[in-house]
This record gives C-alpha cells, structure tokens and sequence, in this order.
C-alpha cells in the first residue's frame, strides 16, 4: 500500500541492458513507480544473463484490473498484503512455493507467516511499512499526533493538506478517527465516515501520490503518505516529522508474486529467490526507504541512517501498526459509492 508511490517511472528508462552477452531469457515485472532499485535490476540481469524490463503502476487496484483483463504481459507484479489475499483467493498467482528456495532462510518469521499467504506459497517480501502522514514543523508546532490533523485540521493547516489517491488510506484513516472498525458493514458507521470525509475534504488541497514533491516544494504542509516516502522527504525538508496518531496507524508489506501462466516463469522464481538474498533485499531498501523482511539486510544498507530512523522506528507507546485483510464485496461497494461522492 503501500510505498514511495509517487512519479512513474517509464518502462524505457528501467530497461537495463544486460551488457553485450545474449539473454537466455526475459522477465516482465510490474511494479509500483519510483519503488525498484535499477541497481537491483542491473545485479539480477548480470547474474542470470535475463533481459528485464519495467513497467510501473499507482495502485493495487490499477494492477490488478490490468491482470484481471488477461493477457498482461507480465510475469512478476508486487501487490499489497490485502491484494495478494485477493489475487490468491481468485487464481490469479502461481504457488512458486518460496519456502523450497535457497534463500527462503532468510525471511524473518513474522514475514514468513502471514495472514495473506501463510508459510509463504506464492510470495515473498518486497518490503513493508506504515501508511500515516507527515507535518511540516515549521508551519505547525502543536501536537501532530493525531488524526484530527487530517480531518479537524487547526487553522494554520487548512487548505495544506494533501491526501493520497487511494481509497483504502482514505476510508481506514476515516475509519479510525470516528472510531469505528475497519471494513465493517454497519450502516449508522459508514455514514460516521463519510460525514468526516465530507466535512474535512474543504481542508484538503489535493489528492496525490506525489506525496514527496508535493511536501518538500510547499506545495502543502502536510501530506498523508508511507513512511519510507516520509524518511525521503525528510532528507530534503528536515523539519518534516512523521505522525504516529493515537487513534491508530495502517500496516502493510509489498509482496514479490508470480502471475499465473507467466510466460517466463523460471525467471521469476529466480527473481524471488534472488529478492530473499540479505544484500540484494539491502539494494531494494536504500532505493525506496523502507524495511523489508529478510534477517541480515542491515548490514548491506548502503546508509545506516534510514534503518534507525524515526519513521521506520515508532516511539514507545505508539500504536502497532494494524494490517487491514480485504473488505468484504458489499462493504467495498459501498466504499466505492462514498469515495465517488467524496471525489465530485
């Protein structure tokens, strides 16, 4: 869910040339934007003389129409927690079976068992974080931690406020700061939450994924993003602090899978098997910010900085970030009702 998430990327400018050796193969990846390392691309190309090329996309729910509709093209994609539970459950995934390969040994255990694929049969991490926002300390020194700051802003922060295009952050931060719970089907409940949508929408500014550029031009003072974007963001404005707010804070780990009939599809359990490697996880967390879950990557990072870093590391007593399964199909509909109203 989530993840740096902001500018694509083109297709042509990932494309790493395997050198002047001819491919033995190709693999077709699809994956968020500005979220996969070209060093990483270069070291698997070189390693197992495949061709890669990269396509990139905004959302869950842009990558998986795209493969619902068939005939996508791509071997390998990286869908949310939530999605890969979904994708599973409707056969759209090989079961790679990751916990046979070599570096399955790696996978830290609470990243092994998990409630979208337990014991690992058809994914492995790509890497996991927190969905919040952040706050320009510099135009606001009161209490950050708190939801109220999205949806019952003080008076210096309305109007500066950018929200992420994405219907799950949207609804679950709602969800939390009226105090009802995530994905349920109460009626009185869901309109709690799309009454605060609807009143704290004239305290918006935007709706976007360009939650770097968006924060470190001044475009907004604060911005509902991931926290590796956060950690990036900072590098750029250091007076931007990451909220943990009380009411609750949103969990989720980008998960590497297996398309079912993927044409190449060695190649892709070589990717997954290559992505478990301690230094090769390292590669994928200095390019986007956040932790993954493979035992030992640390000690490859090419920065240390980011790994101790406010945003990957939440204060004592903060909320432990809550993983969100699926929302049942009549709840979603309704989700989809409020968000195109809330979109008008």
């Amino acid at each position: 869910m989530r993840f740096l998430r902001c500018a694509a990327v083109s297709a042509a400018a990932m494309v790493i040339a395997a050198g002047t050796a001819s491919a033995t193969g190709q693999l077709h990846i699809y994956n968020w934007g500005d979220y996969t390392n070209p060093e990483l691309i270069k070291k698997f190309e070189k390693q197992f003389d495949v061709k890669v090329t990269l396509d990139d996309y905004d959302s869950n729910e842009t990558m998986l129409s795209k493969v619902r509709a068939g005939n996508s093209g791509y071997d390998v994609v990286v869908p949310s927690d939530y999605t890969v539970k979904i994708m599973i459950e409707d056969g759209l995934l090989e079961k790679t079976e990751p916990s046979t390969m070599e570096n399955f040994k790696h996978i830290r255990p609470e990243a092994a068992n998990v409630y979208w694929d337990n014991g690992r049969h058809y994914t492995v991490p790509w890497q996991f974080g927190t969905t919040d926002f952040s706050v320009n300390t510099d135009k606001y020194k009161g209490d950050i931690n708190t939801l109220a700051i999205l949806f019952a802003p003080p008076d210096e922060l309305k109007g500066q406020i950018n929200m992420l295009d994405d219907i799950n952050s949207v609804m679950h931060a709602a969800e939390r700061f009226v105090g009802v719970p995530r994905c349920g089907a109460n009626k009185e409940d869901l309109k709690k939450v799309s009454d605060a949508l609807l009143a704290a929408k004239p305290f918006w500014k935007t709706f976007s994924y360009d939650t770097i550029t968006k924060i470190t031009s001044g475009d907004v003072a604060v911005s509902q993003q991931w926290n590796g974007a956060a950690y990036r963001a900072r590098q750029k404005v250091a007076s931007l602090k990451y909220a943990y707010p009380k009411e609750g804070i949103e969990g989720w780990m980008d998960n590497v899978a297996v398309l079912k009939g993927a044409a190449n599809l060695e190649n892709a359990k070589l990717f997954q098997n290559f992505v478990m490697a301690p230094e090769n996880a390292a590669l994928i967390s200095d390019f986007a910010g956040y932790d993954n879950g493979i035992t030992g990557s640390h000690e490859f990072a090419a920065s240390k900085d980011w790994a101790a870093s406010p945003e990957l590391n939440p204060p004592a007593g903060a909320p432990a970030p809550e993983f969100v399964p699926p929302c049942s199909p009549d709840v979603v509909e309704i989700y989809n009702k409020i968000w195109t109203n809330l979109k008008k």
